[in-house]
């Protein structure tokens, strides 16, 4: 077991939501903390809350994007703290743009760039400093979308099936060279956050559809059953067991069944849901703008 009391832990994304709810869970074990968020409002407020505590707390301004500036993240982190020993890649984002042929490149280009490079250049970034500590541990935000593959989220999943991919390949790496340092990958339901009020809208989506887009966080609220709460407290225990793989909320519990029982064919309930969808509202965007934080 790992023992999670008084460790160094990074969380990108802390500014809200489960990243928020990750800071908040590690201060009552008084970690050592390094949060960071592109919405410097609202990582005042985090960091101003985790004041109160009294632990080591270094926060930065950051676009997870942004190769450079994760590289300087991790240097500045590195001279804040002797080690690190939890590093939470959990930033990202939500794109609500459609068919695939009405997704632009542009929009592909920047929603990877954020949901899948961010997490790349987290894992680079720190994982050198982790392997000097007397141990560490990546987390890695994918989603139910990782999982399996859905109409009209053509970039969402293809950024949160790489970053499965990404994290279950370090994680047999680490195991093959008997490192100090492990991975699991998160995968949530509907955790009740911000993220799908800021969904972005896809710019060849006409007034009806960004209409309807705008609409749905509260809808969101409605059917979402996990608080950003549990999600944290589960994804730490996570941690704490070692966890290879850890699915949040039972509606990801269910899809990851449907979809190992019925590979070939389980795509015709999400066509089906998609249609009765449709024909409600003219767009399909459910879990991938709901499922984390942000």
């Amino acid at each position: 077991m790992r023992d999670l009391s008084n460790c160094v832990a990074v969380i990108t994304g802390a500014g809200s939501g489960i990243g928020q709810a990750l800071a908040y869970a590690l201060a009552e074990r008084n970690a050592g903390l390094a949060i960071s968020d592109i919405n410097p409002d609202a990582l005042e407020r985090t960091a101003k809350q985790l004041s109160q505590s009294g632990i080591n707390l270094h926060t930065r301004v950051l676009d997870v994007s942004n190769r450079e500036a994760m590289f300087a993240y991790a240097e500045s982190v590195a001279k804040h703290f002797d080690e690190i020993n939890l590093v939470i890649n959990n930033a990202g984002a939500g794109l609500a743009s459609g068919l695939f042929r009405d997704t632009t490149l542009d929009e592909f280009e920047w929603l990877m760039s954020v949901n899948f490079s961010g997490v790349l250049y987290g894992c680079k970034a720190f994982l050198p400093l982790l392997e000097k500590s007397s141990w560490g541990h990546i987390v890695n935000l994918s989603s139910l979308f990782g999982l399996i593959g859905v109409a009209e989220q053509s970039a969402y999943n293809s950024s949160k099936f790489a970053v499965r991919g990404l994290t279950e390949a370090l994680r047999n790496e680490f195991e093959l060279i008997n490192s100090t340092v492990s991975a699991t990958s998160v995968h949530p339901g509907g955790v009740k956050t911000n993220i799908a009020r800021n969904t972005r809208p896809g710019e060849l989506l006409d007034d009806a559809a960004k209409a309807a887009i705008e609409t749905r966080g509260d809808d969101f609220e409605k059917v979402a059953k996990t608080t950003a709460e549990s999600a944290a407290r589960q994804i730490l225990t996570a941690v704490e067991k070692n966890k290879r793989r850890l699915l949040i909320g039972v509606d990801a519990k269910l899809m990851d069944r449907i979809q190992r029982f019925f590979p070939n064919h389980y795509n015709n309930f999400f066509v089906w849901i998609a249609k009765m969808i449709a024909g409600k509202d003219g767009i399909f965007q459910t879990q991938a703008n709901v499922d984390q934080s942000k």
